[in-house]
């Protein structure tokens, strides 16, 4: 199991959870400490005005509510703001935003009573997964119509995914004897009034994200490969004196990758050599082009801003980040912004752009291979048939070229796109969630950019005849890729070949982690 306790929760902790289904467990004295807080709260709210106990909500906080009246509004409040629509979130996602919610609770700073992380923990442990909707909150208090839905269900209410099936809340309680939360001062308010949607399924990004890097990385090395790159512009001597870590660790995985290549070339050996000055122009590219010769300067940047954003993300998910902030060892009730979700709204664009440029790089490559006139070492399109008769990979690059243009597209930032609301009480705001769901589909779709890009990478191999002098690394890609992606040469169609290469890269552990990068990278097969 892995435990919610008063440590902070690591990337590895969610990962093991969401993807590896892990279960949870709540630990003793964390558990003590939100009792006591919950308890401290039912104290000190007597005879005080404290927005969210004994007010309404938003710009209807000046209006008292009567004490008969204090747990009926926290229900209202929750049935109020489930009002999503588009797109129901997959259950994986559900699930990431429930384990984000349940350890912000955990911090013992939200004023719930035990019972509702109890609960928590309970429909993240049997993979109950309240529906939640794509579209809804702003992120600037909070996400509060994702998690309006998430709280409907815990108060057994609404649909959840359950099974593989939207189905009642209330009959899966039934049928697995689960007692729905029962309001007992703020809960509703609690549940609602944070980042944990944009904070869940931002964690999910960033460890998809880190996949997609290291395939990348991976593609690039075996694109290297079968142009018969030079040596250079992955060493250590060329890249050290760029002091940027990014840049640094990816020279490192493609020295490690490319390690005992007996395709890539040595400058010295082909170009330093006086035997070889004898000529007025050189049949040979001197310098390779961009997407070839500068992966470690294009990817580098990428690989920062991932790890970046991870500690800020880490960070936002050991927050407490609802209003009011519930103080039972300062003994006091403090109210702000910390529900504000621009923290993540900024670093979702920052890894969608990072990830729209690795998709960029991957389509470049891509259309090296394809162009003939640009490789001078492949037929058109790597076409392995009939020039002319048959086509190749010519039609899969559309596809790819198509997916690329939207990611740029997508690349407009949300964090800069806010628009007031509420009756001008949420003025400025994060549009964090919608930051995080944009950032997802950028990655989505990165992944088929990535698998059409392997899939010709593999063409060229064969129409080289080459695989017995790649890499020990890539030579074992191309054989496991090969047993899903056999050799072609006459037409068929592309469209389950693409996806199951996706599912592949989403799946496996990648057979060239290197020692440089295994330390950051993430599992989640």
């Amino acid at each position: 199991m892995i435990s919610i306790s008063e440590q902070p929760f690591t990337l590895n902790d969610f990962n093991e959870v969401v993807f590896k289904g892990k279960e949870l467990s709540l630990d003793a004295d964390a558990i003590k400490k939100v009792e006591k807080n919950h308890l401290f709260l039912q104290d000190f709210s007597q005879n005080k005005l404290i927005y969210g106990i004994n007010t309404g909500f938003g710009p209807m906080a000046q209006y008292k509510i009567s004490e008969e009246n204090l747990l009926q509004l926290q229900y209202n409040l929750i049935r109020s703001h489930c009002s999503g629509s588009g797109n129901l979130l997959p259950a994986p996602l559900i699930k990431a935003v429930m384990v984000a919610r349940l350890n912000s609770l955990m911090r013992a700073y939200s004023g719930v009573h035990t019972e509702a992380v109890e609960l928590l923990k309970e429909l993240i442990n049997k993979n109950i997964n309240p529906c939640i909707f794509e579209h809804g909150g702003v992120g600037a208090s909070g996400d509060l119509v994702q998690l309006a839905h998430l709280g409907l269900g815990l108060i057994g209410e609404g649909e959840v995914i359950f099974e593989g099936e939207v189905q009642p809340t209330k009959k899966v309680f039934e049928k697995l004897g689960i007692k729905p939360l029962e309001i007992h001062i703020r809960e509703g308010l609690a549940i609602l009034n944070g980042t944990s949607a944009m904070t869940g399924i931002g964690l999910m990004n960033i460890i998809r994200a880190r996949k997609l890097l290291e395939w990348s990385v991976m593609l690039s090395a075996m694109t290297n490969e079968v142009v018969e790159a030079f040596d250079d512009h992955y060493s250590y001597g060329l890249n050290i004196v760029k002091h940027h870590k990014g840049q640094n660790k990816i020279a490192a995985m493609l020295r490690d990758i490319l390690h005992d290549s007996r395709m890539i070339r040595s400058r010295s050996e082909h170009l330093y050599n006086p035997d070889k000055l004898d000529q007025e122009v050189f049949q040979d590219k001197v310098q390779e082009y961009y997407s070839l010769r500068c992966v470690t300067q294009v990817l580098g940047p990428i690989y920062d801003t991932i790890a970046y954003s991870e500690k800020v993300l880490v960070d936002e998910i050991n927050s407490v980040n609802d209003n009011p902030v519930i103080d039972h060892e300062n003994h006091n009730i403090f109210h702000g912004g910390n529900f504000h979700g621009d923290y993540v709204s900024l670093e979702m664009d920052k890894l969608k752009i990072a990830i729209t440029k690795l998709s960029m790089l991957s389509e470049r490559q891509l259309n090296y291979l394809l162009n003939e006139k640009l490789n001078q070492k492949f037929p058109p399109f790597v076409n392995l048939g009939v020039l002319g008769f048959n086509f190749g990979m010519q039609g899969v690059q559309f596809t790819a070229t198509s997916t690329v243009a939207e990611n740029q597209t997508l690349s407009f930032p949300m964090y800069v796109h806010s628009i007031p609301n509420n009756n001008d009480n949420q003025d400025i705001v994060s549009m964090g969630c919608n930051a995080a769901l944009m950032c997802k589909k950028v990655i989505d779709n990165s992944f088929q950019v990535l698998a059409i890009q392997t899939m010709t990478v593999l063409q060229a191999i064969d129409y080289l005849v080459c695989a017995d002098r790649l890499s020990p690394k890539t030579q074992a890609l191309y054989t496991e890729l090969r047993k899903i992606f056999p050799k072609f040469v006459e037409d068929s169609t592309k469209y389950k070949d693409i996806e199951r290469i996706k599912d592949f890269f989403e799946n496996a552990i990648l057979m060239g982690a290197t020692k440089a990068d295994k330390s950051a990278s993430v599992n989640h097969s």
